[in-house]
């Protein structure tokens, strides 16, 4: 056990220093959310120092919290001189039915005396049960699982693409085979993946959808969780997943809103503007750990999407603009992969492929009709190459260890 936590210790997450200089120049609550075992809570308490830590699922500390603001921060040290605030951290705060009220009645009145993070594993800037809004009391940062520019680099470098740097062939391989989570990706064993991977979903379905939504029907939605672990990168058809699944379509979209919420995985939307007979509805699904998915693909797909959608929401989180995640598909089937959108306009196209290295014709096309600066072929099974993907402005086939190496 002591080799295994010193192993995760060294693996740094790029959004600690993040965190560290919030809590040293802002007031406002800090929010870190993101999937099951992503490491939330190791990053979270490397912040503490001297500090408070208090886990819901403690029954101890939930006592104290259910005793209110005053007692956490009677217990935190407000009443004692300090040279900085000190931090509380409140893990998985979210189960309790009255967590937005009791944030705010902390947050109001002790927000020159605390500093407060608040981790979860549900999207914590949307969720909602009950408790006045606390607009503005707090700023969101997301952990996503380990991705190659991590890897590289721990530096706070948000605002900039990074220099392409070869990342080790073992660290490249643990990343593809055992996905980006910490504990399976630095033991880098298929039979411990194999049965991590089956406890989290379990873990998904059996504890946080019972607890935190009010889904009866478990089961179904366990058929569902099946159905959609082979069809990562497949667009999504409501209708037939609502028969497979023997529920309404509404009842449907709830259900996958639900997963997405509690990031089991996440959709990707059509970008419509000055795409010719454009699809503008029909979402594709992906999941957040692709180490399970068989197909090489649909695994390569989603390796490439998950950390696309790591990047434009740490460029988000920090500030330097608008960034969205979507993809190309004209009614006539034409498709490319993925578009990075910021500010409202296309930045990059990205076609994924596992080992095709002939340049698809549609990049170009695609390109030409939305305006994208830059368009690359992906490709994941391709020697790294050292050289800049975005000094090039036509399509060019690129292989993923370099491109993926220059996001943060």
């Amino acid at each position: 056990m002591l080799r295994r936590m010193v192993a995760m210790a060294d693996v740094p997450r790029a959004l600690t220093p993040v965190l560290a200089d919030h809590l040293a120049t802002l007031r406002q609550m800090v929010f870190v959310a993101g999937p099951r075992q992503v490491g939330k809570t190791t990053v979270c308490r490397s912040l503490l120092g001297a500090s408070t830590y208090l886990n819901w699922d403690s029954e101890d500390h939930r006592d104290l919290i259910l005793r209110g603001p005053d007692a956490v921060a009677r217990a935190v040290g407000v009443e004692q001189l300090q040279e900085t605030p000190p931090v509380v951290v409140l893990d998985e705060l979210h189960r309790y039915g009255r967590w937005k009220g009791f944030l705010k009645g902390l947050f109001d009145t002790y927000e020159q005396q605390l500093r407060i993070v608040v981790t979860g594993s549900s999207r914590l800037d949307v969720y909602r049960r009950g408790g006045d809004s606390l607009m503005g009391r707090y700023f969101l940062y997301r952990l996503h699982p380990l991705t190659v520019g991590e890897l590289l680099s721990a530096e706070v470098r948000e605002d900039v693409l990074l220099a392409p740097r070869r990342l080790q062939a073992k660290k490249w391989d643990a990343l593809w085979q055992h996905g980006g989570f910490p504990e399976p990706f630095i033991r880098a064993d298929e039979p411990f993946s194999r049965r991590w991977r089956k406890l989290r979903v379990q873990q998904l379905v059996r504890e946080d959808v019972r607890d935190l939504t009010r889904i009866q029907e478990i089961d179904q939605l366990e058929i569902l969780v099946r159905i959609l672990a082979e069809r990562s990168g497949a667009q999504l058809n409501y209708s037939t997943l609502a028969t497979q699944a023997r529920t309404s379509v509404d009842t449907m979209r709830r259900w996958i809103d639900t997963l997405c919420s509690l990031y089991h995985g996440f959709l990707v939307r059509p970008w419509f503007r000055n795409v010719a007979r454009s699809l503008r509805k029909e979402p594709k699904w992906f999941l957040r750990d692709w180490s399970g998915i068989a197909d090489p693909g649909a695994r390569a797909e989603t390796f490439v999407g998950c950390h696309l959608l790591r990047a434009v929401e740490a460029w988000t989180d920090a500030g330097v603009g608008e960034f969205e995640l979507r993809y190309l598909r004209d009614k006539d089937r034409r498709e490319v992969d993925f578009v990075v959108v910021r500010d409202g306009e296309p930045w990059f196209l990205v076609e994924v492929k596992h080992r095709d290295r002939e340049l698809s014709p549609l990049l170009r096309a695609f390109q030409q009709q939305i305006g994208a600066p830059h368009a690359f072929q992906v490709v994941v099974d391709m020697p790294y190459v050292a050289a800049d993907c975005f000094a090039a402005t036509g399509p060019v086939v690129v292989p993923a260890r370099t491109l993926l190496a220059q996001l943060p």
